[in-house]
């Protein structure tokens, strides 16, 4: 590790620390199976965090913006679909699509919140429940980034509980035209007042106990119909650079064929989340690698007593313990992603690693806010804007509690949700 000091702009007694380049941390090997192609994909994200997103996402995250032209080179460079099978594009393996999300987490949690709400949710929901005309009529369009999607399930008073979800939806003709009208609440909804669609989750309450009456399904719902109403979420320290809605359906009619014909049960709605739990324990990794890279290249630049911190037997304990703790990480996210692509993970298992990984996120980027001290709050140093992230990552697709609660159920065979 150098010890050379770091470069002093002309005037300015307050040195400069590069902390922002790729280490490519494998410590063990975690990642060493992965196959040409799909170490292809995840170094075009690398090269895409490098040349675009690093450069200015700190001004994005600090004014609470959207980088709009960000999102429209992810869908140039085909990095919007989240590993989700579109029809004419090439398929991603779950070890890609795994990769990938690390390295864009590694940029930015906004961005690959970004990819989770758009592939991820959005365009899985379609793709996985929609019919051969909602696949032609959105998927193409969605994996370019024309068209912005959104997931909308949570509620005001339904996060953990969204089986209990409140919002309806009620069979009727309106003007000669049969469909559905929805009304309702939904909050902490990506893209969901800056978007062109919404797969809005609501109960059906015809009444009639026909097929599907009072089961959750999925609705196509245009963000410009009448009664659709969002305000942008505002005061959010966390992915400030992705924004998030509260959802107001006041009798938005929506015609017949705008019903996901596949998602009929809220069955269909945990086929799509069990899909992306995944994802966000790759995203945790790419977050504790982004904190961790930080803190290994300031230790080494960083002059205090006439030598670099990195020369300090505690602050060498504690890369090691970060190291740790990364590793398991890395390690438990490629077992699990083999496992999902052989068609073999269960639940409780996503569960675990999505725990798992936030949890450690958290404490990685924790122990490297401290070591950078002052410097570890300012935007400019990576980490403090990783470490409020991680925040909203250790809280959606299921908080720690409830994630828990799935694999002690799975260890015990007793039920502890209620």
């Amino acid at each position: 590790m150098s010890a050379a000091k770091p470069p002093i702009m002309p005037g300015v007694t307050a040195p400069h620390y590069d902390v922002a380049q790729p280490l490519d941390v494998d410590y063990v090997g975690a990642f060493a199976d992965a196959t040409a192609e799909e170490r292809a994909h995840q170094l075009k994200v690398r090269q895409f965090v490098q040349d675009q997103v690093l450069p200015v996402i700190d001004g994005y995250w600090e004014r609470a913006e959207v980088p709009f032209d960000l999102v429209k080179a992810m869908g140039e460079l085909d990095l919007l679909r989240d590993g989700v099978d579109v029809p004419g594009r090439p398929h991603v393996t779950l070890m890609a699509e795994g990769l990938a999300s690390m390295e864009m987490s590694r940029g930015d949690g906004s961005m690959a919140t970004v990819c989770g709400v758009q592939g991820g949710l959005a365009l899985r929901s379609i793709v996985m429940h929609g019919s051969p005309e909602q696949v032609e009529r959105y998927a193409e369009p969605m994996a370019r980034g024309e068209i912005l999607g959104a997931f909308a399930l949570t509620e005001p008073t339904h996060g953990s509980d969204s089986v209990s979800l409140e919002t309806t939806a009620r069979r009727t003709v309106r003007d000669g035209v049969e469909g559905y009208v929805i009304d309702g609440e939904k909050k902490w909804i990506g893209f969901g007042s800056c978007g062109h669609v919404t797969v809005v989750w609501a109960r059906l309450v015809d009444g009639d106990g026909g097929p599907g009456d009072n089961q959750v399904h999925g609705f196509l719902v245009p963000q410009d119909a009448p009664g659709y109403r969002a305000t942008t979420i505002e005061g959010k320290v966390s992915l400030r650079a992705i924004w998030q809605a509260h959802i107001v359906l006041d009798d938005v009619f929506v015609p017949a064929d705008a019903a996901l014909p596949g998602a009929t049960s809220f069955k269909a709605t945990s086929q799509v989340l069990f899909a992306t739990r995944l994802g966000v324990a790759w995203s945790a990794v790419g977050h504790a690698l982004a904190c961790y890279e930080a803190a290994v290249q300031y230790v080494g630049q960083r002059i205090q007593f006439g030598r670099p911190l990195a020369a300090n037997q505690l602050v060498q304990e504690r890369l090691t313990r970060m190291l740790s703790t990364l590793t398991q990480m890395q390690l438990l996210v490629a077992r699990t992603t083999r496992l999902a692509e052989a068609g073999e993970l269960t639940g409780p298992q996503a569960s675990l690693a999505k725990l798992t990984c936030t949890r450690g996120a958290r404490e990685i980027a924790a122990t490297a806010r401290d070591m950078l001290g002052g410097n570890g709050i300012l935007l400019g140093n990576r980490v403090a804007r990783h470490f409020a992230d991680i925040e909203a990552l250790h809280t959606y697709e299921g908080t720690e509690s409830m994630n828990a609660l799935i694999v002690g159920r799975d260890i015990t065979g007793v039920s502890a949700f209620v």
